[in-house]
């Protein structure tokens, strides 16, 4: 890497610093560009050495290695956190956490985004995951999504052609950037959204384990169960494996409940998995990403 790049890069950053869980050994390059056109710099740069790459907003839905990421992270949420609004619609860019975006709403009286109130993580992992909550998903509200591809260049993507699913989309099928996103809403009052969203931060906080660093909810949803209630009944909740630990308040997340390495949340997850399965005879799947190098 040349230029600009090469004197914004810091080389073997701890990931613990800038992940939720607050785990993860060092990555090898670790790039925040301040603009699109940097962005695209970088990219192109990494392509054409042929580095491993990926990107990254507030990290909240990741848990790294212990011996951390060969390669380079782009982390886009300092420099790539505008939120406004446009009449109807709310435009964000990628590393905007959805609480702001879901404030930014409020605050101009359109509701629609009550829901995102309360999703820990920013705009681009709202799009790649498909994010949704308390009954609402992204492709209730996104009109349209803004992306890089690899060569550097930008496409503004229609909601509709995201290709939303449950926590899946076409961002990450094809490891697409996510530049901006922008909402379509409706008009409503400012007090009863202000309200809505009140009610559901408060659920959350009453029954999420917000004290501990996690990654948020562990597993997918499974087909016609709640993951929490399975690892529940199989007689899981508190269960604790070096520093991880299955959490008292939901069991939905795996928490760090000391020093917690990787291995402990990897082998704690497969424990949970085992334990369901024979319960329950439910494969349980991850919705938190392990990425990084191999154990």
């Amino acid at each position: 890497m040349d230029g600009w790049i090469k004197d914004h890069v810091i080389e073997d950053y701890p990931m613990k610093e800038v992940t939720s869980f607050q785990i993860g050994g060092p990555v090898d390059y670790f790039i925040e560009p301040r603009s699109e056109e940097e962005l695209k710099d970088v990219i192109v740069a990494v392509e054409r050495d042929e580095m491993p790459w990926m990107i990254m907003g507030k990290g909240t839905n990741m848990v790294v290695s212990d011996k951390g990421i060969r390669g380079a992270v782009i982390r886009l949420e300092n420099y790539f956190s505008d939120v406004r609004v446009d009449g109807m619609r709310v435009v964000a860019q990628s590393g905007a956490s959805m609480k702001k975006v879901a404030e930014a709403a409020c605050e101009a009286s359109l509701t629609g985004l009550e829901f995102a109130h309360g999703i820990p993580g920013a705009v681009g992992g709202a799009m790649t995951m498909h994010a949704g909550a308390y009954g609402g998903e992204m492709k209730d509200v996104v009109e349209s999504v803004k992306v890089m591809y690899h060569d550097g260049t930008t496409e503004v993507v229609l909601g509709d052609q995201m290709d939303f699913r449950y926590r899946n989309s076409r961002v990450y099928d094809e490891k697409l950037v996510v530049l901006e996103a922008t909402f379509l809403l409706q008009p409503g009052e400012q007090a009863e959204i202000q309200s809505q969203m009140d009610e559901l931060w408060n659920r959350r906080v009453s029954k999420q384990p917000l004290e501990y660093p996690s990654a948020g909810s562990t597993f997918k949803r499974p087909v016609g169960y709640f993951a929490g209630q399975l690892i529940d009944q199989a007689g899981l909740r508190g269960l604790k494996h070096g520093g991880a630990q299955v959490s008292q308040k939901h069991c939905g997340f795996v928490i760090n409940c000391g020093d917690a390495t990787c291995k402990d949340v990897v082998e704690l997850i497969r424990m949970v998995q085992e334990a369901v399965y024979e319960k329950h005879g439910v494969e349980l799947e991850t919705e938190v990403k392990v990425l990084g190098e191999t154990e």
